[in-house]
């Protein structure tokens, strides 16, 4: 068995024979072993945008996420695994961990490896940079090469000329550059079993 943590009881991880999921509701700081481990813990308060944004109502907290990925850490480590964050997660740093570089590969972390990877290869339609954190775990030969033009959708915009000026650009690619939050956040199936193949190969 494997414990898929702080995932969508709905989503990809659902209806597998050999998972566990976790889901908001069920509240995966609470997962006390003893099953190998893919986490996805909460990455709002540790990206790029964890003080809300330009248009927040409020200030936000860096790192204010409950406990989540401090626990989900401790999972990995105690039980084998391997956890995902966006590239650029300021609790990689906030936690001692080694910050991965794109292209590079794996590269050991102590008893852990990590690496960065784009989700675009494994079927994402953004090309979605992640971080891995594994442990005790057999490391899979990755797409580390860099995702086709057309692939990334999530492009940031400082200006509405900028915004129509893409459009004209990739109108055949794409009709919109951003895409919707649900979309962004879902893990691809191939993915997905790329992660689970690798907490199944965890030793204890």
């Amino acid at each position: 068995m494997i414990a898929a943590l702080y995932v969508d009881p709905k989503g990809v991880y659902s209806g597998l024979p050999d998972v566990e999921v976790w889901g908001e509701a069920r509240d995966a700081r609470l997962y006390a072993g003893p099953w190998p481990v893919v986490a996805h813990p909460p990455c709002e308060r540790w990206g790029r945008y964890w003080h809300g944004g330009p248009s927040a109502k409020r200030r936000r907290t860096l790192g204010d996420d409950g406990g989540c990925f401090e626990a989900a850490l401790h999972a990995v480590r105690k039980y084998g695994g391997v956890l995902e964050h966006p590239e650029a997660s300021h609790a990689f740093r906030h936690f001692g961990l080694r910050i991965p570089h794109w292209r590079e590969g794996w590269t050991p972390d102590g008893d852990a490896w990590v690496c960065c990877v784009a989700q675009a290869h494994y079927g994402h339609r953004a090309r979605k940079l992640t971080w891995l954190y594994a442990v005790r775990v057999k490391l899979p030969e990755l797409d580390w090469s860099v995702p086709p033009p057309q692939a990334r959708l999530d492009y940031g915009f400082h200006s509405a000329a900028e915004r129509a000026e893409r459009r004209i650009v990739v109108a055949p690619i794409v009709n919109a550059s951003r895409l919707r939050s649900a979309e962004n956040l879902a893990t691809p199936p191939a993915f997905r079993d790329v992660l689970l193949d690798m907490a199944r190969s965890a030793s204890r």
